[in-house]
């Protein structure tokens, strides 16, 4: 029995497993979407989604920690600079795991894991909020439009006062 085993060793040792995780991990902040099978999908969320909550805060000591669970600039870069600004308003879940069926070799369970706000193809989708205008059950004075008064002709009389 696995009473109180949190994580999936996925059949490797500590060092591999680690390796593959910051290998995943890299991979899908830089591409924003990968496929893998279902239970490395479901650990690598695991894996990935503190970091990117880490990645909000964007200090010295942060990317510093960071960097020591990915182990590649180019995705630390990718994550504070491009990632972190467009899910600032997140309160969480920032992957989408969606399920693709069996690898036809082994018959895996497979799934792509995604990062939500970076799949344009769901954002078009989704329905979009439309603002209503406030109603009120009374109703409303219509405004009249001010009266422009024409300018008065005085400059030309003035003038000819001062020529006499």
């Amino acid at each position: 029995m696995r009473h109180n085993r949190s994580i999936n060793h996925l059949g490797r040792k500590s060092g591999h497993r680690k390796a593959l995780m910051a290998n995943m991990a890299a991979s899908l902040i830089l591409h924003k979407r990968i496929e893998t099978t279902l239970p490395k999908a479901k650990a690598l969320r695991s894996y990935v989604e503190p970091l990117i909550t880490k990645a909000k805060d964007d200090s010295t000591h942060s990317r510093r920690t960071v960097f020591s669970y990915l182990k590649q600039k180019e995705a630390v870069t990718e994550l504070f600079r491009v990632i972190a600004p467009k899910i600032a308003d997140r309160p969480g879940g920032y992957t989408r795991i969606i399920k693709t069926g069996f690898r036809p070799g082994d018959a895996a369970d497979t799934a792509f894991i995604e990062l939500v706000d970076f799949n344009e193809a769901a954002l078009a989708s989704a329905p979009k909020k439309e603002e209503k205008k406030a109603t009120t059950r009374r109703s409303r004075a219509k405004k009249a439009a001010p009266a422009v008064e024409a300018p008065v002709a005085e400059a030309p009389a003035a003038e000819e006062a001062k020529a006499e």
